[in-house]
């Protein structure tokens, strides 16, 4: 299978470039997590590093080590922020394994017992909402 070439107009490379707006909650030099606008559950965010990589196939190990750290820093986070019972982690690679936006990406969803995951509709979430939201998680992180 080849990778097709990184595309830097993608959103989040957009967000990473200032472009368009986002809900940050933690960025460090390698990586930068952001609420999802269209979340699946409570606390719903996505953490995305900061070099070009479309997925899984193309993203450098060094990368990919960054996300990953990250990503287990943010799950202990989303935890603490929203008292959750556990987290889902999802990594979709190009559109047969789900992926809509081609640039890694790797969501982090708090989760609680008895609590289905919401559908992907495409809905976006209120925007207050969202920033009250990443405002809990920023306070979890103090």
């Amino acid at each position: 299978m080849s990778t097709p070439a990184y595309d830097d107009q993608n959103v989040f490379a957009k967000i990473l470039r200032g472009e368009l707006p986002s809900h940050k909650v933690y960025e460090d030099d390698k990586t930068l997590v952001i609420m999802d606008i269209m979340p699946r559950g409570d606390g719903h965010i996505l953490v995305i590093p900061k070099n070009p990589s479309r997925n899984i196939f193309d993203i450098a190990e060094e990368d990919l080590n960054a996300v990953m750290a990250t990503v287990q820093k943010m799950a202990r986070i989303v935890i603490k922020a929203f008292a959750a019972d556990g987290t889902t982690i999802q990594q979709f690679s190009e559109p047969a394994g789900g992926q809509v936006v081609f640039h890694t990406h790797v969501h982090v969803i708090p989760r609680f017992e008895g609590v289905s995951l919401r559908p992907h509709t495409g809905d976006m979430a209120d925007n207050d909402v969202l920033a009250a939201q990443a405002e809990k998680i920023r306070a979890a992180l103090s």
